[in-house]
């Protein structure tokens, strides 16, 4: 679990809001070093800023100083522009100067894929956090505080003192000071803070993310992710973000090896790793967007809209075509358009006079620049299921007015698709500076309306099951375990990962060992005919491929022809296999099959998957993701989340599956999950048969693989 201490957030602190500054390597040219000291000078008035340089005396009219060494005062922060193999120097003296935090501008470290460039980058990283003077970089285009208007930063922009509720944080500093800069001052889209992680030797994306969480001024945190150091850090931080009622939203780009690792098991084939974010993200309330224009649109709409309190949307146009085309692609994105009551139609078509149409959508025609437009978006917004209003228009000044007063006067939300040239006009201007949520394009508009009634729902829900809170996980089992490997083997049979399930509270099938043919029959005739077959192999992970199973055996001729079979088979499909015996084992029937399985990603740790049983898993791959653990009501949530769930539910006339007890199976499998990790690789329980209602579950098979 990650914790984040009091000193690192000072760290941070001292970085974005410095009293005092040196920039190693500052020169008179606008290249880094000229960049990142001609940022800064423009807080020269609140903040004290050192040049450092030992080739010039001034610069920019500042005098400059030989080395940090010599600075009147222990910098707040230090920018460091020099060339990769004087950094740790340089990190090194500023330490002993008594520095409380540093950007390293400086690139060529881990990005140029070079072991030695990597351990350098290792050893930066490390004195940073043995140090306590924090590090953001290398290889990054700094920071800025565009709240307070302080810019420890190389890039060569500002926003001209926009800002607002949204801090950006991005690994990239070029999209970072580049694309979103720009388009966040061109749409009038308020930052409170620009954040480029670079390499992320030290600090990285979720350690500035929670500081961020902890500022008032700050709302929601959006952010461009290549890829986690430690993607159980961003869990912590999205809970948190939960717990303070501030979104995260993010692109996320790149890919683990889960996906392309060879598995043994079903379930490790089944949790692509993009896949696998996707659900996570989801699961803690992230919203993952696809492009620059996305993250901030959805990020402002969040910032400046409250909780829808119905959820249906109202949208009314001077077009008829564009308000069925936002219609349209409000449909696409599942929002319900609720038509008018009698009463806004009477009213909306006593204003119209004959003219367009008064509906939802509505087509106002010149109406929606007229002194009557007012009351038109009175009657739309204001019925009983209508929770945001929609105004779609190329809107003139005076429009503009009444739009924001609409919004400052309703407890509606509004969003607003302009639908005009983007070039400043009065009245985009005005919409712009009173903070409504502008879209450009109907259907990033539908995203964003879908996502603020998705978020808040999520919160609801997580706030219902005590989001966060997770059952106590006990010990119980650690010994079993051991027992189980006593000749650490890495794949276990059947037998055996069946023997240890049951540990854990997983219901499994009745069954015995048999060593020939004779006690097959003999166990058979026990247990209670039909039976079922299987040869128990540690090595033949994949019975039915390998022709290894029999099942329905009515009497005693065909389990011991059956035995002779599998045995036969087994020798033919992998020869030299290590070969237990043949499973008898109790035919389950009247049944729902159910995949359920675990595996563990190098950044999440462990994963659960849940999904249709048998082979048609892999043909559809119908599947849900959890990171764990889950609570039961968790479990309840992904289980509806599989298409093939309504077969549980009484499909066709057969009875109602046992859901209860398959959440309760969910749970204690993602338990058991977290308290092997390390010891764990891949679990698969496939089919678990979930029986008619209040009957229960049973394990049919089972595989387990350790970690080698």
């Amino acid at each position: 679990m990650a914790t984040w201490t009091d000193a690192q957030m000072s760290s941070i602190d001292k970085m974005l809001n410095p009293k005092s500054v040196a920039v190693v390597g500052a020169t008179p040219r606008m290249q880094y070093g000229g960049r990142f000291l001609n940022a800064m000078l423009k807080a020269q008035d609140r903040v004290n800023i050192y040049p450092v340089n030992p080739r010039y005396d001034e610069i920019m009219g500042i005098r400059s100083y030989p080395s940090v060494s010599d600075l009147p005062e222990a910098p707040d922060l230090v920018g460091i522009v020099v060339p990769y193999h004087q950094v740790l120097n340089v990190l090194q003296e500023s330490h002993e100067k008594g520095a409380k935090s540093a950007i390293v501008i400086s690139a060529g470290f881990s990005e140029r894929d070079v072991d030695d460039r990597r351990d350098l980058q290792a050893e930066v990283g490390a004195f940073a956090r043995e140090s306590g003077i924090r590090i953001c970089g290398p290889n990054c285009l700094g920071v800025a505080n565009v709240q307070a208007d302080i810019w420890p930063s190389a890039s060569s922009r500002g926003s001209d003192g926009l800002s607002g509720p949204i801090g950006l944080v991005c690994q990239s500093g070029a999209s970072a000071f580049g694309p979103f800069l720009t388009r966040a001052v061109e749409e009038g889209i308020g930052l409170s803070h620009i954040i480029s992680t670079g390499n992320e030797a030290d600090l990285d994306f979720c350690d500035f993310a929670r500081y961020l969480l902890d500022q008032d001024s700050v709302s929601v945190i959006a952010g461009f992710v290549e890829g986690f150091k430690d993607a159980r850090k961003l869990v912590e931080v999205a809970k948190v973000a939960a717990d303070r009622g501030k979104p995260i939203v993010l692109i996320k780009i790149g890919r683990s090896d889960l996906g392309s690792r060879a598995a043994r098991s079903h379930t490790a084939a089944l949790t692509g790793s993009d896949a696998l974010y996707d659900e996570i993200f989801a699961q803690y309330g992230i919203t993952r967007v696809q492009d620059y224009d996305e993250l901030l649109e959805v990020s402002q709409l969040l910032a400046h809209t409250g909780r829808p309190a119905q959820p249906g949307v109202a949208v009314v146009s001077h077009s008829g075509g564009i308000s069925s085309l936002t219609a349209d692609m409000c449909g696409q994105a599942g929002l319900d358009l609720p038509p008018l009551t009698d009463e806004a139609r009477d009213g909306i078509n006593d204003v119209l006079k004959g003219f367009g149409w008064a509906a939802n959508p509505s087509d106002v025609t010149g109406f929606a620049n007229s002194d009557s437009f007012p009351e038109i978006m009175r009657h739309m917004s204001e019925q009983p299921q209508i929770g945001t209003l929609v105004v779609a228009s190329a809107g003139s000044d005076a429009q503009a007015e009444q739009v924001i007063a609409q919004r400052d006067n309703s407890e509606r939300g509004l969003a607003f698709l302009w639908t005009g040239t983007r070039s400043a006009t009065a009245g985009l201007s005005k919409l712009k500076e009173a903070r409504i949520p502008i879209f450009y394009v109907p259907d990033k508009l539908a995203l964003g309306l879908k996502t603020l009634l998705n978020y808040h729902e999520w919160v609801n829900v997580k706030s219902s099951e005590g989001f966060g809170q997770k059952e106590a996980i006990t010990d119980t089992n650690i010994d079993f375990v051991t027992i189980l490997r006593n000749d650490n083997p890495v794949t276990l049979s059947e037998s055996k990962s069946k023997q240890l399930i049951s540990g854990w509270g997983i219901p499994i099938t009745r069954e015995k060992l048999a060593e020939n043919a004779a006690v097959a029959v003999r166990l058979a005739e026990e247990i209670g005919y039909p039976v079922a077959l299987k040869v128990d192999s540690p090595d033949i992970l994949h019975k039915t491929e390998a022709g290894v199973i029999r099942l329905g055996l009515g009497g005693a001729a065909e389990v011991s022809a059956a035995y002779d079979e599998i045995m036969s088979a087994a020798a033919q499909a992998a020869p030299g296999a290590q070969v237990n015996g043949a499973l008898v084992q109790e035919m389950v029937s009247g049944g729902v099959e159910v995949i359920v399985g675990v595996s563990y990603d190098d950044q999440l740790g462990p994963v659960l998957l849940f999904g249709t049983g048998g082979v048609m898993v892999e043909v559809y791959n119908d599947v849900a993701l959890r990171h764990c653990p889950i609570t039961g009501s968790e479990a309840i949530g992904m289980i509806n989340q599989v298409k093939g769930s309504r077969l549980l539910k009484g499909f066709r006339g057969a009875p109602p599956a046992d859901v209860d007890a398959l959440a309760d199976v969910l749970a204690r499998v993602s338990q058991m999950a977290v308290q092997l990790e390390g010891t764990l690789s891949e679990l698969d329980v496939n089919p678990l048969m979930v029986l008619p209602e209040g009957q229960g579950v049973k394990a049919v098979d089972a595989l387990i693989v350790f970690r080698e």
